[in-house]
This record gives C-alpha cells, sequence and structure tokens, in this order.
C-alpha cells in the first residue's frame, strides 16, 4: 500500500491502560525538532496472534486510529485522525496487554559514507574468499530481496539478474533507482558474473529483486521497511537486505525479519555508520553486518554493539552506479549485501539446508576477529564466503529434534469467555521459527516470534469443552504438539432476530449475459460472517452453496437457452434468520 513520505518522531515513555478503557490523547504543541525524525500521523503496532480485527479496531479507536495490514504478516499501519498524537498514541498503547508493540514510524537514512566515485579493484572478493567459493556455486536459483532505493533496470552487469519487484513509496511496478544507492548494493551482492563487463557480485548468478523503499531523498521509515521485507519474504525471496541505519531499533523491522524466517530466509541489515558504541541487544531476526578494511580492522566510521553478528568489508566497495558504471563506495551499505551474497551461495550450494543451519554456518566458519568469540566490533568474525560455501555443500540437513510445546495459560478446566489470552512455552534444540494455535483441532491463529502469545475468540465456538493445543516448528520442518488443554467455554448467548443481508453483486438485474458469468454474493449478519449459510440458484436449480460472507459461481451460460433467467440468493445465520435476493438476467 501507498503511505506518502511524512516527516518522522521520537519514542515516547509508555502508559499503562486497561484492555479497553482509555480516551483519546490530548493533542500537544510540536515543534520543528519534534518532527524531524517521524511520520505525522502514522504509528505502528503488532496485535497478539488471533486478535479479531473487530477487537483489535475497539483498541485503536482509544487513540482514534485505523490500522491497513502490511501483506500477510501481523504488523499494522496506524493512520491516526489528528497530527500530533503520534508520541501520546505510542505512550498509551505501548504496554497495552493485547499488542506486542507500538512504535513511532522514524525515518531512517541509507546507510553509506558519500565519496568521490573513483574505480579500483574488488578487493574484498578476494578477502572474504570469494574465488573459491565460486568453484561450487555462483548462487543461481536463489533470490536476493534489496529493499533499498531501486535499481537501474538498463545497467549491464545487473539486467541479466534483475526479477520482478515493486515499489512502495508510488505503489507501482515501476523499480527504477531514485537515488543511486540501490543499484550499488544490488551491484555489491550479485552483479552478473562472467560476463565479459564490468564487475562481478558476491553471488553473480543469484536473482535480484529491488524493491524500492525511498523517495529521490533516500530517506526510508520503518513502515516502508518492515513492508519491504515482508513483501519479500510472500514473494518467495530467501535473503532479503536492508543498507539503513538504526533498523535493528523498530520493533516492527524486527517482527517483518522473524516472519522472513518463518518462511525460511533470512534478514541481513547494515550495522549503520555512527561510528559510535550501539546498545542495541543481540537479535534473532536479523543479522546486523559491521565494516572492515582491508586490514580486517572495523572501520572508524562503523557503528559496533552487542547487536552485531558478522563483519565485512566495507571501504572502497566497487559496484555499480545509476548512471550505468562503476565506482567506489564506503559505508556497512555495502557490508551487508556481501553477507545477503554469501548466504545466497550457501543456500543455492545446498537447498535442503534450513535458514537456521545457514546461520550457523556462517557465524562458525568466520574469521574470527577481535576478542575471542562474539564481540562487539566484529560479532562472530568476519564473513569467510569459501569455507561458509564449503561448510555449506558438506552439511547434511540433520536436525530431526522436534521442538516442545507447552500451553501455560489457561489451565486446563478453566472457565473461559469472550477473548482468551493464551500463553505458550515453545523450544527447540535449533530455533521454534513459529507456533500455531489449534482449537478442537482446527489452525486459529499463528505467531513468527517469542514471546509465544496468542489471543482466542471463545465466541467463535459453541459453549462447552473446547480443547486448546499448540504446534511448534522448526526451520528444518519438524513439528511438535503440546499436550492437549480442556477448557470451558461459558459465553452469554445472544439471540438474534435480524435476518442476514443479501446481495447479488455479479451481475446485475435486467443485465445481458453471454459466455461464461462470475455469479457473485455478499452477505453480512449481526452475528458475524462465521454464522452465514449460503445457497445460490439458477432457474431454481441449486449450484453453489458455502458459509462466510460470500460465494460466487461460473456460470456458462452457452449451455442454457435464449430468454430471461432468474438467480436466486438465499442467506441463514446459526439463529435460523433467512433472507433472500433475486435478479432477472436476459441472454
Amino acid at each position: 500500500m501507498n503511505h506518502p513520505s511524512h516527516t518522522p518522531l521520537r519514542l515516547a515513555c509508555a502508559a499503562a491502560l486497561s484492555i479497553f478503557g482509555a480516551a483519546i490523547p490530548t493533542v500537544h504543541a510540536q515543534t520543528a525538532a519534534d518532527t524531524a525524525d517521524y511520520a505525522p500521523g502514522r504509528i505502528l503496532v503488532e496485535p497478539v496472534a488471533g486478535l479479531p480485527e473487530a477487537a483489535l479496531n475497539k483498541i485503536l479507536n482509544l487513540v482514534g486510529g485505523t490500522a491497513t495490514r502490511i501483506g500477510k504478516g501481523p504488523i499494522r499501519i496506524v493512520d491516526l485522525q489528528a497530527v500530533g498524537n503520534e508520541k501520546a498514541s505510542v505512550a498509551l498503547l505501548a504496554h497495552h496487554p493485547l499488542l506486542r508493540y507500538a512504535e513511532l514510524d522514524r525515518k531512517v537514512q541509507t546507510s553509506f559514507v558519500p565519496n568521490d566515485p573513483y574505480y579500483g579493484s574488488q578487493w574484498h572478493l578476494a578477502k572474504i574468499g570469494a574465488p573459491s567459493a565460486w568453484d561450487s556455486t555462483q548462487g543461481a536459483g536463489v533470490t536476493i530481496g534489496i529493499c533499498d532505493t531501486g535499481v537501474l533496470p538498463t545497467h549491464p552487469d545487473l539486467a541479466a539478474n534483475l526479477v520482478p519487484g515493486w515499489n512502495f513509496v508510488t505503489n507501482s511496478s515501476d523499480t527504477s533507482d531514485v537515488y543511486g544507492h540501490g543499484t550499488a548494493v544490488a551491484g555489491t551482492a550479485a552483479a552478473t558474473i562472467n560476463n565479459g563487463i564490468g564487475i562481478s557480485g558476491v553471488a553473480g548468478t543469484a536473482k535480484i529483486m529491488p524493491l524500492v523503499v525511498t523517495d529521490s531523498t533516500g530517506l526510508a521509515y520503518y513502515s516502508t521497511l518492515a513492508t519491504c521485507v515482508t513483501y519479500a519474504a510472500d514473494h518467495g525471496v530467501r535473503v532479503a537486505n536492508v543498507s539503513f541505519d538504526s533498523v535493528y531499533s523498530s520493533a516492527a523491522v524486527q517482527s517483518a525479519g522473524s516472519y522472513l524466517k518463518s518462511k525460511n530466509g533470512l534478514l541481513i541489515v547494515g550495522a549503520g555508520n555512527k561510528g559510535t558504541l550501539i546498545s542495541a541487544p543481540a537479535l534473532t531476526s536479523m543479522i546486523p553486518v559491521s565494516a572492515t578494511d582491508s586490514s580486517d580492522t572495523i572501520t572508524s566510521w562503523s557503528s559496533y554493539g552487542p547487536y552485531v553478528a558478522l563483519s565485512a568489508p566495507g571501504l572502497g566497495i566497487y559496484t555499480t552506479t545509476s548512471s550505468g558504471g562503476y565506482a567506489s563506495w564506503w559505508g556497512t551499505s555495502f557490508s551487508s549485501p556481501i553477507v545477503a551474497g554469501v548466504a545466497a551461495m550457501m543456500m543455492s550450494v545446498n537447498p535442503a539446508l534450513p535458514n537456521t543451519q545457514i546461520e550457523s554456518l556462517l557465524y562458525s566458519t568466520a574469521v574470527d576477529l577481535g576478542a575471542p568469540g562474539r564481540d562487539i566490533y566484529y560479532g562472530y568474525g568476519r564473513v569467510n564466503a569459501a569455507a561458509a560455501v564449503a561448510a555449506a555443500q558438506a552439511a547434511a540437513a540433520t536436525d530431526t529434534v522436534a521442538p516442545t510445546a507447552s500451553i501455560s495459560a489457561p489451565l486446563a478446566g478453566s472457565s473461559v469467555s469472550g477473548l482468551v489470552a493464551v500463553a505458550v512455552n515453545a523450544t527447540d534444540n535449533v530455533a521454534v521459527t513459529q507456533a500455531v494455535l489449534l482449537v478442537n483441532g482446527q489452525a486459529v491463529a499463528t505467531d513468527t516470534a517469542s514471546p509465544w502469545q496468542f489471543s482466542w475468540n471463545s465466541a467463535s465456538v459453541a459453549n462447552g469443552t473446547a480443547t486448546l493445543s499448540v504446534q511448534a516448528y522448526d526451520a528444518a520442518g519438524n513439528v511438535g504438539t503440546s499436550a492437549p488443554v480442556s477448557v470451558t467455554v461459558n459465553n452469554t448467548v445472544v439471540v438474534s432476530t435480524t435476518p442476514p443481508v443479501i446481495q447479488l453483486t455479479n451481475p446485475s438485474s435486467g443485465a445481458k449475459v453471454s459466455g461464461n458469468v462470475a455469479v457473485a454474493t455478499s452477505a453480512s449478519d449481526a452475528l458475524g460472517a462465521a454464522a452465514i449459510s449460503q445457497w445460490l440458484y439458477i432457474d431454481s436449480k441449486l449450484v453453489a452453496s458455502g458459509k462466510g460472507s460470500s460465494i460466487s459461481y461460473n456460470w456458462n451460460t452457452k449451455k442454457v437457452s435464449s430468454g430471461t433467467h432468474t438467480i436466486v440468493a438465499v442467506a441463514q445465520d446459526t439463529a435460523g434468520n433467512k433472507a433472500s435476493t433475486t435478479v432477472q438476467v436476459t441472454k
């Protein structure tokens, strides 16, 4: 969805509130400094898995907000009624028991140090042992998503490797480079190898999906970056690269990284170029990369801290430009796509390896620099393409240990009603990638990040005994199922005498039809869509039936006689209320 650029904000303190009892926050006067780094009129939230949309909307009404879901993931972009409520809204919602987090939609910059273009050699490829890795693979069969400023589609070293992407700023398929940074990042990761021209990317036969998250200023928001990573996950990308400062601080981008990881992908990000210690903790949702020079020393401008997982060359990286040529660039913007390219080669040489094993081998094969083991400057060490690809090629997907799972709340025998908080414990010898809540054997919600928790709408089942269980999955596909927990559902039964509202949305009454005609209905009811059953008749013959708010039927009018035909749609709810609608058409 297109979310136009705004000016971004600072995080506010959080205030506790009851589940639904609070008012729209008071608007306070804003200064230019207040609005310099966040999107006015917009925040980000994530509901607990399984929370009904109606309940989420009720929570957001507290701040005058309306939510838009990002792809198929769990994150919501919330548009506020009034500019000026952003910090107060985040403070009000941050500790809500039915929300995992609420945060400001901060603006972030690309992670590169501007430098006068100059031609030079690709020293970084030999430093990481890429030529040895190329004897086994160059990344074929893997797509790298470049969440950036776009890619020059006609660049002779990139065009052959490009696949269709998306522009999240203009909401279009135009992924041309609007700033120049994305083309350089893409070339670092996967410029075409062995084509007799230009340079070689780390994974020179991998595919590049250009994904535009900035306008011509080169600035992005947490919301567009989270949207980009979620889109990549939903479109088969195995490796996504985000070369922007401070993304490791965003709960929304972390959640998007967890969502990508639940789909067997990895998110690689630049550590940033502040040149200072950042106290962010180590993360499992992404791989932050610091920058090193040709002597394997961290650069003076690379950020560092406990969150850094790997290091890679980032000084004088010779790569593609949006003018169609080549130049040298500096920054952790170029360290992260080097790691992304190595990860793509590992996935290519052994497609059976789960992402968690790829990640583990990236760490274990890195050249340990600085203090022994993981440290704040180099993480596990400088990436080693030769050793990592060799290890991936030799490795077998040996993880056969299923996760363990249990439900800690509600307790067995509990009486429940309304929205029920379901707390889950899930562990694995490697990592749990997702947990699925089942009620009476049917999956009702999926969570992709710990702490594993759900909100179950108990009104979705009949009063009486309901059995809850949880399935925990790891990246190797192993599944562990919890012991069942039986509870007693005791909701107040609402007796409705209001019939459903049923419409035939196509064709319209009096229409002339021919060929194949899409017959479609739309129905609503006071008891909700789940309470509706529908039947569709053509000339008194039942042709389709189903449950929910709509059904459809492909009517082949070539097989019917000329003249008038009658279409009838009937809807009935679980209280026995019934309604129907009729249209007549002519062939």
